[in-house]
């Protein structure tokens, strides 16, 4: 497969965003349409979709501006960005199996990061599930400490959930 092309994710692109998160999420009960919806509606400017030439989506990422201390809920009906944010929460990434050594997830955490950098937020944050925190050590996450109300948070997560944040924030120009 030759690297995906990256545009932002639309509302039509929500059915092939769940199929590609029922197939990738093992670890945890996948999100809701309701609540995969909101968040694409929250934040148009930083949610992505990588596709194939003939533009079937394989790869999708989420991102919201949020509250560093009180990342957003998994699975949550409804999705408002908070007035005072003060990160860019990257809430999913997931690519297809078939889709994996495409560099399609290298391509969305570059759109991710010229995002961030368009938001003047300064800060970046996730949730590393499945055994993906080494994965994003290698993209300049760094795990957090996590406070015993962070840790409640987390548990709906999966066992082996951890709170990250970007440690220097680069000045990526966007890709698209």
């Amino acid at each position: 497969m030759t690297r995906p092309i990256i545009r932002r994710a639309r509302r039509d692109d929500l059915n092939a965003i769940l199929q590609i998160q029922a197939r990738c999420y093992t670890a945890i009960v996948p999100e809701s349409p309701c609540s995969m919806g909101a968040k694409l509606a929250a934040a148009p400017g930083s949610c992505f979709v990588a596709s194939r030439a003939d533009g079937v989506p394989v790869a999708y990422l989420l991102a919201l501006p949020w509250r560093f201390d009180n990342p957003p809920h998994l699975d949550a009906q409804t999705c408002q960005p908070p007035a005072d944010a003060d990160t860019l929460h990257l809430h999913d990434l997931a690519v297809i199996p078939e889709a994996r050594g495409s560099g399609a997830a290298d391509a969305l955490v570059d759109a991710f990061m010229a995002a961030l950098v368009a938001s003047r937020l300064g800060r970046a944050s996730l949730i590393a599930i499945q055994g993906s925190a080494g994965w994003w050590a290698r993209h300049g996450f760094e795990a957090v400490t996590a406070t015993p109300a962070l840790a409640e948070h987390l548990a709906g997560y999966g066992p082996d959930a951890r709170y990250m944040r970007l440690l220097q924030p680069s000045g990526i120009q966007p890709p698209y």
